[in-house]
């Protein structure tokens, strides 16, 4: 009698632990709610493995600005999702390691980044333009569809870059280079030379793109010298070239058409 009391209060556990959200015949299954996105372990994951590219707040630095309502690759939540768990390659890395839970929550925490306004940046953008035709700009940067592409495409640069890492990538650009940037000086067997940035490399050859955006394909075992200048770019500061107020301005008139693209 007792055995037979304690296998109804055993089986009651059962049921009332989860069965009985399954429907008897007759009945209408109750559906089990999904838990909302938690936005505060979000923030958490994003300072532990986002910031250092997107910065602290949101705002940008190796990484685009996220402050924003529309982003460019992530239209919607779906996508957003999508990009964290997968990635943007060859820059952003994806988040293997995330828990579904983990990218739910980390995906609110970037939709309400959107709620800090963007930094206003001092200057005069109007004055900036005609510091950026001065100073010969589009001799290694393409904005608009104007220019040479040897140095990065300034084409809605506001939107991947804040005024803060323009601001240091103006004066000292050697300060913000990507982990993989390389600059390097060659010398041919015949004595000629050539300057330029890595575009790839392997055992025995050697990518490189001039200051002219051309691509050439060199053999290591016919150059004379390869001179990878590590920590180095062929861009040259412009603290000491430029004033603060020009420098400023030039800022003003790069980022003067965010959102607009």
């Amino acid at each position: 009698m007792q055995r037979k009391k304690l296998t109804v209060l055993a089986l009651g556990g059962v049921l009332g632990s989860g069965l009985l959200t399954a429907a008897w015949p007759g009945q209408t299954p109750v559906a089990k709610k999904s838990a909302r996105a938690d936005t505060v372990a979000g923030k958490r994951l994003f300072e532990r493995h986002c910031a250092l590219c997107h910065g602290i707040d949101g705002k940008g630095g190796r990484g685009p600005a996220l402050n924003r309502a529309k982003l460019p690759h992530a239209p919607d939540d779906t996508a957003l999702k999508s990009v964290i768990a997968d990635g943007i390659p060859p820059n952003m890395p994806g988040g293997w390691y995330l828990s579904d839970g983990d990218v739910a929550n980390l995906a609110a925490f970037v939709r309400s980044l959107s709620k800090i306004a963007s930094d206003s940046v001092p200057g005069d953008a109007a004055r900036g333009a005609a510091v950026y035709a001065k100073s010969g700009c589009s001799a290694c940067h393409i904005r608009d569809g104007a220019g040479v592409g040897y140095g990065p495409d300034l084409t809605g640069i506001a939107d991947r870059r804040s005024a803060e890492f323009l601001l240091k990538a103006i004066r000292k650009p050697a300060s913000v280079l990507p982990e993989d940037f390389l600059f390097v000086k060659v010398t041919t067997a015949s004595g000629d030379t050539m300057d330029g940035i890595r575009a790839n490399e392997d055992t025995f050859t050697i990518q490189i793109k001039d200051s002219g955006g051309r691509y050439h394909s060199l053999r290591k075992e016919e150059l004379k010298e390869l001179r990878k200048l590590r920590g180095e770019s062929p861009m040259p500061a412009f603290e000491g070239i430029l004033s603060a107020a020009d420098i400023q301005d030039l800022v003003a008139y790069l980022t003067s058409q965010r959102g607009k693209q």
